[in-house]
């Protein structure tokens, strides 16, 4: 059946074949297509003029295919996750369908078809006088003028866009308007019918035709196609039809929602309003029409009479296979799924319009390859669904995890524990929201990060030229914050926050208070800071909150309160992925990524939508925070039961709020793990609360353990992290103050306001006054910030020895004496008459007991 294109000629000389004179092409339309008119009162010269004025050109576009998201399976290989349409249709190449399927399409619409030029005059000029009669509304139509027809009602749909008022009817009536066989109008939509099927033949191979045609057509409902229909009614190919299957779709195609077997109730009604055509009649009408085909087949010679046989006898068995699209058909990827699926109806990628976004999510036919890495998400799946259940009490608990690649931004896994539904429900055990991600990309508000965002403060803390290494008051206190971009100041008694186990805090570095999340040390720290600069470091890293009030998402520092430094803010945990996720970039932040490639209908890569990475702190500031919040990790740290312990060196921090949100952030410098658990909707608390006897609260751990160990299998571990800074993991030196003469509580106080911890030692012979300081060491002076100063009180019982030199011996033992020392002796070099003291042991101004042996000496 291969077909050369067509040529102008040739279509001509088909035309004119019918009548023998290759000449009078004139004629010919006025033969076959002026008695129509004239009928409907148009003279022939009007008749002419009209069929040379219509438009002889039409391209066919590519029809509307279903875009599909792709992911990446265990094995490398990319799987089919999710589709999208408004018609269901897959495109196939001719070889593709079954010859069955040609024979019985032709045999029933177009028998001469590889014979034609595009029209069957002698059908269409009794068709157009029967239609101006009112004595029929066939249409007589070729393959070439229903592939016509077909490509017209496409173009017209998908000039109405999704979303559009009474798009329903609009869309219908481009059917309505297409197939119109009706008056005038009818006859002039026939005449530009044929106009382009004469066209049409010429610029494409009769197969092409046929082909185009059995790809566009409907098969009733959303089904087009003879892919999409095999797969819909029978559960095959259509490169598998037997001929009895062929046969039906090829009467469904004749008029497809009259002949259609998937509708229970039937697709029509009898005289006195029964439905037929359903399963109960062995849907009738169909299998009338069949048969028919059937029969013409036979007749034509295109099948045995075995076959025929077989194929007239046999009962239409249909098997739905009911075509699923959407996110909820991606089953444990569906929130990633919905992810990808706000980033296509939002980015200008892909239209400047709502519509246009739409039109190519539902029908452009793009492959879309998303990031989606099932040796980490299978996993994290599995994780999340052992350890949180999607319904636990009355109120909702959600958990969610992520993972980002930090180099790209690329989101590898996205996941959580709750049953997708596009629809709202109150049932806890479903949602729609993206818990990972924030308004504009699934409608979760985010989350209450707690402690992890104390990241902004560290990174603050090093912007602002402090070491890890300072130590400062961590002790509970009330603390002055300054805001800045705000003109305000605020007061708060950390105290009123707390600590873990209702900890009072220590003085201590910001190395110890990350390890250990020490609200009352990060508060310190941010006391002397700015809040808006602490809130301007996580705008650069890429952390947007929600704003209750506004309903929109804005920049963190659109408020700036003490209680930030904890996390107050709603903020959505893959924004927090991607902040950890540039710190172990080595300060290079990357936008969060999920669509790789983009492929059209025609093979053609396609644009992905805009990302980047930027620097936006500087790589010693970076490494020194990766060298702090190793600490979190390692044995000891607030981390550790997140660490895997498979020898990758990881970052990380805990966070939580109140009593109901809890997260754990990890990170290799090649994958970055957030997971959050909580109540995504609620203040009921999940504290001390156990599912499979573990505490809700710690739930986390083991979430963010299991994600993190299975990206460092896939992905080969990480690197070692930058060595810190120098000049920020120094130790500082600070003024020590001299507390010789204060009472004990004073200088403890003293010393303890200058960030320095305190010991009392043993009491010392001192002329001060009994229990003040006597001595300290180390002595007033530049000391390493946060040393131990010991500080001794006196006992009361000493005296300072006097600076007798150069006085005469008997001179000195009477100053002595009035000193309160009463034993005092002359060295033998004081006999001399002339002997002048040199000295005293003990020495001069030193303090020791009133009852001590001084001796003089003299030269």
């Amino acid at each position: 059946m291969p077909q050369k294109n067509r040529t102008a000629k040739g279509v001509l000389g088909g035309l004119l074949g019918l009548i023998g004179l290759s000449a009078v092409a004139g004629v010919l339309v006025t033969a076959t297509v002026t008695p129509a008119l004239a009928v409907a009162g148009a003279a022939g010269s009007q008749a002419l003029d009209l069929f040379e004025n219509l438009p002889s050109y039409l391209k066919p576009d590519a029809p509307m295919e279903p875009s599909t998201f792709y992911g990446t399976d265990k094995n490398g290989k990319t799987f089919a996750m999710a589709t999208f349409f408004d018609q269901n249709r897959t495109q196939v190449e001719f070889d593709q369908i079954s010859p069955v399927m040609y024979d019985a399409i032709l045999s029933s619409e177009d028998k001469g078809f590889y014979e034609h030029g595009g029209v069957n005059l002698g059908a269409t000029a009794k068709a157009l006088i029967d239609n101006v009669q009112g004595t029929s509304s066939r249409g007589a139509s070729t393959i070439s003028q229903q592939y016509v027809k077909n490509v017209l009602v496409q173009q017209c749909e998908q000039k109405v866009l999704p979303g559009d008022e009474n798009y329903a009817d609009k869309t219908a009536q481009c059917w309505l308007d297409a197939t119109n066989a009706v008056g005038t109008d009818g006859i002039e939509r026939k005449l530009q019918e044929m106009r382009y099927a004469i066209q049409i033949e010429k610029d494409y191979s009769k197969n092409e035709i046929l082909l185009g045609y059995l790809n566009i057509a409907s098969f009733g409902g959303t089904v087009y196609g003879i892919e999409a229909a095999s797969k819909y009614y029978f559960s095959t190919t259509s490169a598998n039809l037997t001929v009895a299957q062929a046969a039906t779709l090829a009467g469904i195609v004749q008029n497809p929602n009259r002949y259609r077997i998937d509708k229970v109730a039937g697709s029509a009604t009898d005289t006195d309003g029964n439905p037929v055509n359903s399963e109960a009649d062995g849907w009738a009408l169909t299998k009338d029409r069949r048969d028919y085909v059937i029969q013409r087949m036979y007749d034509d010679g295109k099948i045995t009479e075995a076959q025929y046989n077989e194929a007239l006898e046999s009962p239409i068995t249909p098997a739905i296979k009911y075509p699923t699209q959407g996110c909820a058909a991606a089953g444990n990827n569906a929130y990633f799924c919905q992810y990808v699926k706000t980033v296509v109806l939002s980015d200008p990628a892909f239209g400047d319009t709502p519509q246009e976004r739409q039109q190519s999510l539902q029908r452009k036919g793009l492959d879309i390859y998303t990031s989606l890495d099932m040796r980490i998400q299978e996993p994290a799946i599995i994780a999340l669904r052992d350890r949180v259940p999607a319904t636990y009490d009355e109120d909702r608990l959600g958990a969610a995890g992520v993972t980002v690649e930090p180099s790209t931004g690329r989101i590898l896994a996205m996941t959580q524990n709750t049953n997708f539904r596009e629809t709202e429900t109150d049932d806890p055990a479903y949602t729609g929201l993206v818990y990972a991600s924030d308004k504009s990309h699934g409608g979760s508000i985010g989350v209450h990060v707690g402690s992890t965002y104390k990241l902004f403060t560290l990174i603050d803390w090093l912007e602002k030229g402090h070491s890890v290494n300072e130590v400062i008051n961590g002790r509970n206190q009330t603390l002055e914050f300054n805001a800045s971009c705000d003109n305000s100041t605020s007061t708060l008694d950390t105290k009123d926050v707390g600590n873990f186990g209702n900890s009072g805090g220590y003085y201590g570095t910001p190395m110890k208070f990350t390890r250990d999340s020490l609200n009352s040390g990060f508060f310190s720290m941010a006391a002397k800071l700015d809040l808006c600069d602490i809130n301007g470091v996580a705008d650069r890293m890429g952390v947007t909150t929600y704003d209750v009030d506004a309903q929109k998402q804005v920049k963190t520092t659109y408020q700036n309160v003490p209680y930030d430094v904890l996390g107050s803010k709603n903020i959505a945990p893959l924004a927090m992925a991607g902040a950890y996720a540039t710190v172990a970039n080595k300060g290079i932040y990357c936008t969060p990524r999920a669509i790789d490639k983009i492929v059209d209908q025609s093979g053609a890569e396609l644009p992905i939508p805009d990302s980047s990475c930027s620097q936006v702190i500087e790589p010693e500031i970076a490494a020194t925070a990766a060298y702090a919040l190793q600490g979190v990790m390692a044995n000891g740290g607030t981390g550790s039961q997140a660490n895997p312990w498979d020898g990758t060196p990881l970052i990380g921090k805990t966070g939580s709020h109140q009593l109901w949100s809890t997260m754990m952030i990890e990170s290799s410098t090649k994958a970055t793990t957030a997971v959050w658990v909580g109540r995504p909707d609620s203040t009921t608390s999940i504290w001390n609360r156990y599912f499979n006897g573990t505490a809700l609260q710690n739930l986390r751990y083991g979430i963010a353990r299991d994600m993190q160990s299975a990206a460092n299998q896939a992905l080969g571990g990480g690197e070692q992290f930058p060595a810190a800074d120098s000049n920020l993991t120094r130790r500082v030196l600070t003024d020590l103050p001299s507390v010789v003469g204060m009472s004990i509580d004073e200088a403890t106080s003293t010393l303890q306001n200058a960030g320095f911890s305190v010991t009392v030692g043993p009491a010392v012979d001192s002329d001060l006054a009994k229990d003040l300081v006597a001595a300290q060491d180390p002595a007033a002076g530049k000391v390493a910030g946060g040393t131990t100063v010991t500080i001794s009180p006196s006992n009361g019982d000493g005296a300072t020895v006097p600076d007798v030199s150069g006085s005469s011996p008997d001179e000195a033992e009477a100053a002595l004496n009035a000193a309160g020392f009463s034993k005092v002796s002359q060295h033998k070099s004081c006999s001399a008459p002339d002997a002048e003291v040199s000295g005293t042991s003990p020495a001069a101004n030193s303090a020791t007991k009133k009852s001590a042996k001084i001796t003089i000496t003299c030269t």
